[in-house]
């Protein structure tokens, strides 16, 4: 550093002045600028506040040479600092907030006091005295390289430096304010602050003017190879791509990208994978390597990447061909199923003995609550095979199912993939449940895309939509389970082989209450099952007052509620006994209170009109009452009870078969002509359709108007024809135990579905008589024996009646009395 002058001693400017030290970590202060500071140490808050009590408010700001010192000596501050003024202070939290403008350079001479803050002798610099051409030359320079940065940058540094260079004409003070506009290290400051003159400041500022330049020159050189290469791109990838290049020219790589690469490059080396596919991964592998972590396409690579890396290409897991294992297995989980059981421990065998055969695609059909999930658990544990459960219920779109292309924003592969993912191995054990609830709409049709996916034949090369390489599926074990099949797609459902899994019998429910609900609602309630005594009869008390379905989840829920009604009295003071808990009818009533199945009392009280139907649904089967009522006046027929058309048809020709008949009935002619008819089927709010419940109709409509009632321990299920015939129908097996649950004795069904009778469970064809017929006069003298003599014959297989048996019949004449009723009877028939 030069030597400088000392400016002669005055009043105003002692020769040698003692003022507070404020050392400065990484911040230099030049004269004439006006900055905030905050003192935090308690040595700069000491001289902060030993400056205010100056009348002058003036204190020495000087930057130390090493930041990390918190106590410094007078060699770790630089001696040239700026004597500043205190403008304003203000108290926070972290210490003192300042305002301070620098007045002029000085020089620190020596320290005079260390505590409680640094107090030092300063002399004061003179200003530069060296005016000449080469200052005016130097001026110009550092203005024009101003101008020059102003155009290399944005708007708005170019418009800061406009007013720098248009408000200020001192040439040292236009280098101090350039400083803010260059970012220079506070080491750069310190010695642009310590220039003995005006030239030393103007060559120090101009170089680093020049080195801005060049570098904004650079980014602007960057800036244009970058939007030669991308185009049209939005400013963000435009961004990336001059980091990209600016890394490239300071010669920085991604260390992180190169890691991830290198991973993933051996475990591409240790994979098993086909030639196809190992090809394609080394391909995205290669491209991966060339992209910048930042890049947007560099997530997406990586992740289809480690897709392709984990999915089990070759791994299996080898089955377990143990028949007896098996069906212990099976018979350990579940009770009954026997039809479901048999046909897993056939495919079981045909594995056995061709281990090359295509996994079977099930479908469980049957009413919730009757094991259809829980039995693919057993299965995939009978066969040591993984087990994988997709919920498809409300799906409606098919790109769940195929996966998105890779194109679009967050693609994910399908739901497929991503169970076999998961299982870890290419031949699990895939559960689709509800299969029969996928939806469809403007973002394709699931169901069509399951089309592909549980076809044998053309699911060895399934292509998932993300993934766009073939996948082997034909080794996974698709089970599809659903409630009903009506709102499956015919092509899917010949996809499919359909085991039907039917509702329980009273005596399986006692069994499965016993064996798994009881002891698992038991333990849930913390009561020791082994406590508790329940009687068979004490169960059916439970399943046939509070429960009425197919499946198990009502009685299970009962059963809890028990549980709980239990626990709390063992818990309370008076009950809480170690003995063992016995739980009568009695009891179980007082619990559960009022049972609320209480249909079956009142119809066996039912008067003429009412009959007992059996009906089919989604659920299993269920008893349909049908209610037929004369009207006074002739009001027409109504139907009524929710309806749909197929049943309405079926009334319809109910109601003509018995008008046809009513000679043979003896329904007296004033009752057709002078009365109506009001057909009503119970619990309106349900949706009713189908033919079977045609036999029903009539006979209710043959009960109402010949005043006879119908047997109360008789359901019927049967299509009428206009003639007279009884035609087959469905779910006769649901159909028969619906009917045995609420105590029926006879049911009457059509002859042609007598081959249906081996697939109804033993007890409930051995608690139940079964009445086949061909034609209703058959089904009228079942359920209403008064009306079997009038019907001339009841036979197991119908004949037509010859000539001689219709002439020896004595047929009552309907006489009309006069031409005036012949009319009025003419007029209401039509």
């Amino acid at each position: 550093m030069n030597d400088e002058t000392p400016i002669p001693p005055t009043a105003e400017r002692p020769e040698h002045d003692l003022l507070p030290v404020w050392p400065l970590r990484d911040k230099t202060l030049f004269p004439q600028m006006l900055i905030p500071l905050l003192a935090t140490r308690p040595l700069s808050v000491q001289a902060v506040e030993a400056a205010l009590t100056r009348e002058d408010k003036m204190l020495l700001v000087v930057m130390q040479r090493d930041a990390s010192v918190d106590t410094p000596d007078l060699d770790d501050l630089h001696t040239i600092g700026v004597r500043a003024v205190i403008k304003r202070m203000q108290r926070t939290d972290d210490g003192l907030q300042v305002l301070v403008q620098g007045v002029d350079r000085v020089q620190l001479l020596e320290l005079t006091a260390k505590t409680p803050f640094l107090q030092g002798s300063v002399r004061v610099l003179p200003p530069p005295d060296d005016d000449d051409t080469e200052i005016e030359a130097l001026d110009r320079t550092v203005r024009g390289q101003v101008q020059r940065v102003q155009k290399l940058s944005d708007p708005q540094v170019a418009m800061g430096l406009d007013q720098v260079l248009r408000s200020v004409d001192e040439p040292r003070r236009l280098a101090y304010l350039l400083t803010a506009a260059l970012n220079l290290k506070p080491e750069e400051e310190q010695a642009l602050l310590e220039a003995s003159t005006r030239k030393d400041a103007l060559r120090t500022i101009s170089g680093h003017l020049l080195h801005e330049i060049q570098v904004l020159e650079l980014q602007s050189q960057i800036a244009g190879q970058v939007q030669t290469e991308l185009g049209q791109r939005q400013r963000q990838q435009l961004l990336r791509e001059q980091l990209k290049a600016i890394q490239k020219e300071l010669g920085e790589g991604g260390d992180d990208a190169g890691g991830e690469a290198a991973e993933l490059r051996e475990r591409l080396d240790g994979a098993e994978l086909p030639e196809d596919v190992h090809t394609e991964v080394e391909r995205e592998l290669a491209r991966l390597e060339r992209l910048h972590p930042s890049a947007p396409d560099y997530q997406v690579t990586r992740g289809y990447i480690e897709l392709c890396l984990e999915l089990p290409w070759t791994k299996t897991t080898e089955d377990t061909l143990d028949l007896k294992r098996a069906r212990a297995i099976l018979d350990e989980d579940h009770y009954g199923l026997g039809d479901v059981k048999e046909r897993i421990l056939e495919y079981l065998a045909v594995l056995k003995l061709n281990p090359e055969a295509k996994s079977p695609i099930l479908c469980f059909v049957g009413p919730p609550g009757t094991g259809k999930t829980s039995l693919g658990r057993s299965i995939a544990r009978a066969i040591g095979r993984q087990f994988e459960r997709m919920a498809l219920g409300g799906l409606h779109d098919e790109s769940e199912l195929r996966g998105h292309r890779r194109t679009y924003i967050g693609a994910m592969p399908g739901r497929i993939l991503q169970a076999v993912r998961r299982a870890g191995v290419k031949n699990p054990l895939l559960m689709l449940d509800e299969v029969d609830k996928l939806g469809s709409g403007f973002r394709g049709d699931p169901a069509a895309a399951l089309m592909e996916i549980l076809d044998p034949s053309q699911n060895d090369q399934f292509r998932d939509n993300y993934l766009n390489l073939p996948f082997d599926l034909s080794k996974v074990f698709f089970i599809c389970t659903a409630n009903t099949l009506e709102t499956l797609p015919g092509p899917l459902l010949d996809r499919m082989e359909v085991i039907q899994v039917d509702g329980y019998t009273d005596a399986e429910k006692v069994e499965i209450a016993r064996r798994y609900l009881i002891p698992r609602r038991m333990r849930e309630a913390g009561i020791d099952p082994e406590r508790i005594a329940m009687e068979d009869a004490t169960l059916l008390t439970v399943i046939r007052g509070y429960t009425m379905e197919a499946g198990l989840r009502q009685l299970e829920r009962a059963l809890g509620k028990l549980a709980r009604k239990v626990a709390y009295r063992l818990a309370s003071a008076e009950d809480n006994a170690d003995g063992p808990i016995e739980l009568t009818a009695e009891l179980v009533r007082e619990l559960l209170g009022a049972s609320w199945n209480r249909d079956e009392p009142l119809r066996r009280r039912a008067p003429a009109g009412v009959c007992a139907g059996l009906a089919w649904t989604p659920y299993g089967g269920d008893v349909l009452y049908i209610e037929a009522a004369l009207l006074p006046y002739n009001t027409g027929f109504t139907l009524t009870g929710q309806l749909g058309n197929v049943m309405k048809e079926s009334a319809q020709a109910a109601m003509s078969y018995i008008l046809s008949q009513a000679r043979t009935l003896e329904i007296p002619r004033e009752t057709i002509l002078d009365s109506g008819l009001h057909v009503h089927v119970p619990q309106g709010a349900i949706p009713k359709d189908g033919p079977s419940a045609g036999i029903t109709i009539a006979t209710a409509l043959a009960s109402v108007y010949t005043g006879l009632p119908v047997r109360d321990d008789v359901a019927m299920t049967g299509e009428l024809t206009l003639t007279g015939l009884v035609v087959p129908i469905g779910g006769l097996k649901q159909k028969a135990m619906a009917a045995h649950r609420i105590g029926v004795k006879t049911v009457i069904a059509p002859r042609e579905n007598h081959n249906a009778l081996d697939d109804i469970p033993k007890s409930v064809r051995e608690a139940l008589e079964f009445v086949w017929v061909d034609r209703v006069e058959e089904v009228l003298a079942t359920a209403i024996p008064e009306l079997a003599e009038r019907l001339t014959l009841c036979r197991l297989d119908w004949e037509d009646p010859s000539d001689a048996e219709i002439e020896a019949r004595e047929v009552p004449e309907i006489e009309v009395a006069d031409e005036a009723d012949s009319a009025v009877a003419v007029e209401r028939a039509e």
